[in-house]
Protein backbone atom coordinates (compact mmCIF):
# COMPACT_ATOMS: atom_id res chain seq x y z
CA UNK A 1 0.00 0.00 0.00
CA UNK A 2 3.11 2.40 0.77
CA UNK A 3 4.50 1.83 -2.69
CA UNK A 4 1.52 2.33 -4.03
CA UNK A 5 1.28 6.04 -2.64
CA UNK A 6 4.46 6.75 -3.85
CA UNK A 7 3.86 5.60 -6.92
CA UNK A 8 0.78 7.51 -7.06
CA UNK A 9 2.34 11.54 -5.42
CA UNK A 10 5.01 10.73 -7.88
CA UNK A 11 2.84 10.64 -10.61
CA UNK A 12 0.84 13.31 -9.70
CA UNK A 13 4.09 15.74 -8.91
CA UNK A 14 5.25 14.86 -12.45
CA UNK A 15 2.31 15.71 -14.16
CA UNK A 16 1.93 19.38 -12.16
CA UNK A 17 5.61 19.62 -13.36
CA UNK A 18 4.61 19.37 -16.86
CA UNK A 19 1.53 21.40 -17.59
CA UNK A 20 3.41 24.40 -15.28
CA UNK A 21 6.43 23.71 -17.96
CA UNK A 22 3.67 23.77 -20.55
CA UNK A 23 1.75 26.74 -19.38
CA UNK A 24 5.55 28.57 -19.02
CA UNK A 25 6.41 27.72 -22.34
CA UNK A 26 3.40 29.38 -23.62
CA UNK A 27 3.26 32.41 -22.07
CA UNK A 28 -0.14 34.32 -22.63
CA UNK A 29 1.21 37.40 -23.96
CA UNK A 30 -1.80 39.67 -24.43
CA UNK A 31 -5.13 39.71 -26.59
CA UNK A 32 -7.04 42.00 -28.77
CA UNK A 33 -10.64 42.37 -30.03
CA UNK A 34 -11.82 42.95 -34.06
CA UNK A 35 -14.69 42.90 -36.10
CA UNK A 36 -13.99 40.51 -38.67
CA UNK A 37 -16.25 42.23 -41.62
CA UNK A 38 -17.09 42.56 -45.12
CA UNK A 39 -13.63 44.47 -45.89
CA UNK A 40 -11.26 41.73 -44.15
CA UNK A 41 -12.73 39.37 -46.35
CA UNK A 42 -10.89 40.75 -49.09
CA UNK A 43 -7.41 41.22 -50.31
CA UNK A 44 -5.38 44.83 -50.62
CA UNK A 45 -5.96 44.11 -53.98
CA UNK A 46 -9.71 43.31 -54.13
CA UNK A 47 -9.95 39.10 -54.28
CA UNK A 48 -11.75 37.35 -52.31
CA UNK A 49 -10.06 35.49 -49.09
CA UNK A 50 -10.39 31.80 -49.15
CA UNK A 51 -9.74 31.21 -45.36
CA UNK A 52 -10.54 32.54 -41.99
CA UNK A 53 -6.62 32.37 -40.92
CA UNK A 54 -6.19 34.74 -44.33
CA UNK A 55 -9.49 36.88 -43.11
CA UNK A 56 -7.73 37.58 -39.74
CA UNK A 57 -4.39 38.57 -40.85
CA UNK A 58 -6.30 40.83 -43.26
CA UNK A 59 -7.95 42.60 -40.56
CA UNK A 60 -4.77 43.14 -38.96
CA UNK A 61 -3.50 44.21 -42.46
CA UNK A 62 -6.18 46.68 -42.86
CA UNK A 63 -5.48 47.75 -39.14
CA UNK A 64 -1.83 48.17 -39.33
CA UNK A 65 -1.08 49.34 -43.04
CA UNK A 66 -4.21 50.77 -44.72
CA UNK A 67 -5.99 52.28 -41.20
CA UNK A 68 -9.50 51.30 -42.33
CA UNK A 69 -11.00 49.65 -38.89
CA UNK A 70 -14.28 48.68 -37.87
CA UNK A 71 -15.39 50.34 -34.56
CA UNK A 72 -15.19 47.79 -32.82
CA UNK A 73 -11.37 47.08 -33.74
CA UNK A 74 -8.70 47.10 -31.23
CA UNK A 75 -5.20 47.47 -31.92
CA UNK A 76 -2.21 45.23 -31.09
CA UNK A 77 1.50 45.01 -30.54
CA UNK A 78 2.31 41.89 -32.31
CA UNK A 79 1.51 42.18 -35.93
CA UNK A 80 2.32 45.47 -37.38
CA UNK A 81 4.61 44.76 -40.27
CA UNK A 82 3.69 41.77 -42.96
CA UNK A 83 6.16 39.43 -41.70
CA UNK A 84 5.08 39.83 -38.89
CA UNK A 85 1.27 39.11 -39.87
CA UNK A 86 2.70 36.15 -42.18
CA UNK A 87 3.60 34.91 -38.73
CA UNK A 88 -0.01 35.11 -37.54
CA UNK A 89 -1.65 33.54 -40.49
CA UNK A 90 0.73 30.60 -40.01
CA UNK A 91 -0.09 30.54 -36.05
CA UNK A 92 -3.77 30.57 -37.19
CA UNK A 93 -3.58 27.66 -39.09
CA UNK A 94 -2.24 25.25 -36.54
CA UNK A 95 -4.88 22.67 -34.88
CA UNK A 96 -5.87 24.06 -32.07
CA UNK A 97 -5.77 27.73 -32.70
CA UNK A 98 -9.40 27.90 -33.94
CA UNK A 99 -12.44 25.71 -33.86
CA UNK A 100 -14.24 24.98 -36.82
CA UNK A 101 -17.26 26.63 -35.87
CA UNK A 102 -15.35 29.73 -35.32
CA UNK A 103 -13.54 29.31 -38.51
CA UNK A 104 -17.25 28.92 -40.10
CA UNK A 105 -18.05 31.95 -38.15
CA UNK A 106 -15.71 34.07 -39.72
CA UNK A 107 -15.94 32.80 -43.05
CA UNK A 108 -19.74 33.15 -43.22
CA UNK A 109 -20.17 36.56 -41.43
CA UNK A 110 -19.02 39.54 -39.54
CA UNK A 111 -18.60 38.34 -36.31
CA UNK A 112 -16.60 39.77 -33.00
CA UNK A 113 -13.18 37.75 -32.31
CA UNK A 114 -10.65 38.24 -29.88
CA UNK A 115 -7.55 36.86 -30.33
CA UNK A 116 -5.36 35.74 -27.73
CA UNK A 117 -1.84 35.98 -28.86
CA UNK A 118 0.59 33.64 -26.39
CA UNK A 119 4.47 33.33 -27.24
CA UNK A 120 4.04 30.70 -29.52
CA UNK A 121 0.89 30.79 -30.84
CA UNK A 122 -2.46 32.64 -30.61
CA UNK A 123 -5.78 31.38 -30.66
CA UNK A 124 -9.03 32.47 -31.33
CA UNK A 125 -12.40 33.14 -29.92
CA UNK A 126 -15.86 34.24 -31.00
CA UNK A 127 -17.27 36.77 -28.72
CA UNK A 128 -20.63 37.88 -30.42
CA UNK A 129 -21.66 36.44 -33.76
Amino acid sequence: MRKSRTITAAGLLFALLLSAGAAHADEMLGSYVARISDHDHQASDGYGLDNAAQMVRQDRANWHKFHRHDSDDEGDAWFRTNDQRADLQRMLERPGAMSSSTKRAIVDGEPLIQVDVYENGVRVSILEN
